[in-house]
């Protein structure tokens, strides 16, 4: 079985991007497309060949790639896949579009329904130098969103990472999607059950992320905040932040994992299409609070692995970090608790035995294209 891997670009290391890697790993053979890769921003890839479109040729693209939003869907639409059996798209907009020879099998790891299509002044919010353009922006997308519907049925399957992004999946594009929640690599967390007296935020500081709602909340409580992470709203959530509030900026992975082993908590804020922070937090058994709504219902147990706060307040927030400092909190159960619902191997095994469910794919056709995670 000929296997191609499609994702909509790699210009970026997020969420995405690294369950994409993960894919790649899983299938060291398959063929890797996008419409622009950018290596020095994005996953390692090793020494794979990564097929890109005529976007990669257009001066600036890599930096540019949200501006290109109209060629996006022509520029996959141009892939030749005519020789893969099994096409395997990771998309948030635009490569679950691409064209399969007849009998082929398309299967979509859908991370969201088009954000900027279907929620546009929540997604312009975070890029505030493109409000200017709204009124040109909303009659273009109205254009872009028939397109998008249109292509929705393109992939024959749809695997979203959580209840949240299902039901959206089904309520803008009137497809099924099965649910797998996706995985993170435990191997880069590392378990400590010695917590040190600071909470811990690691997030792109957009205003959709809500970092605001914890900077206040921490600024009334007085209690140590550490924030990793960059973004538009860096100086606007340091000029509110009181002393006991730090901005640690960007941090590599191994800071990033001592910082969260060693963390009281994890604070989450957004409401998230899926979320693999919190997971991570949990494989570092490192408890997390968080607003109660996307994908953290999938993913937390309230009282076990994390708290919940239903409102986006700093009064919602502080009351649940006063709840969970009363918590005697089993740091090795946390942990246990991604070892058994969140690792490359779970995730793998759910994958294989829906694809042989619905699709008549047998993990055996596999067989020279996948390695053990």
């Amino acid at each position: 079985m000929k296997i191609a891997l499609v994702h909509d670009y790699l210009t970026q290391k997020g969420g995405a991007e690294r369950v994409f890697e993960l894919l790649c790993k899983y299938f060291p053979t398959a063929d890797i497309f996008t419409s622009l890769y950018d290596p020095e921003h994005t996953i390692d890839l090793k020494e794979r060949l990564v097929n890109t479109t005529f976007l990669q040729n257009i001066p600036g693209a890599k930096k540019h790639f949200r501006l290109l939003a109209p060629l996006y869907f022509p520029a996959f639409r141009t892939l030749d896949l005519q020789d893969y059996d099994l096409i395997i798209s990771s998309s948030s907009s635009f490569a679950k579009v691409v064209r399969k020879k007849p009998g082929a099998q398309h299967i979509c790891f859908c991370h969201n329904v088009t954000r900027f299509l279907w929620d546009t002044e929540t997604y312009l919010q975070n890029y505030g130098h493109y409000k200017s353009f709204y009124p040109a922006l909303k009659i273009l997308f109205q254009g872009m969103r028939n397109i998008d519907l249109m292509y929705a049925n393109e992939p024959d399957i749809y695997i979203a990472n959580s209840t949240t992004v299902a039901h959206r999946i089904q309520d803008f594009y009137g497809r099924a999607a099965y649910v797998v929640n996706y995985p993170i690599d435990t191997s880069k967390f590392a378990f400590s059950d010695r917590k040190d007296d600071f909470y811990l935020v690691s997030s792109r500081l957009l205003s959709y992320k809500r970092i605001d709602v914890i900077v206040e909340a921490f600024n009334r409580l007085g209690w140590p905040l550490r924030v990793i992470g960059d973004g538009p709203e860096r100086k606007r959530l340091e000029a509110k932040a009181l002393e006991n509030v730090q901005f640690l900026g960007y941090r590599s992975d191994e800071e990033r994992c001592q910082l969260m082993a060693r963390a009281r908590s994890v604070i989450v804020a957004g409401l998230e299409d899926y979320g693999l922070v919190p997971i991570e937090a949990n494989a570092s058994g490192t408890p997390v609070i968080a607003y109660g709504a996307g994908g953290v219902l999938d993913t937390q147990i309230p009282g076990k692995t994390g708290i919940f706060f239903n409102q986006q307040t700093p009064e919602a927030l502080q009351d649940a970090l006063l709840k969970a400092n009363k918590i005697s909190w089993n740091y090795r159960k946390i942990h246990n608790h991604v070892l058994s619902n969140f690792t490359e191997d779970v995730f793998f095994n759910k994958v294989e035995q829906m694809l042989e469910k619905v699709a008549s794919i047998k993990p055996e056709s596999w067989t020279n294209s996948t390695i053990q995670v």
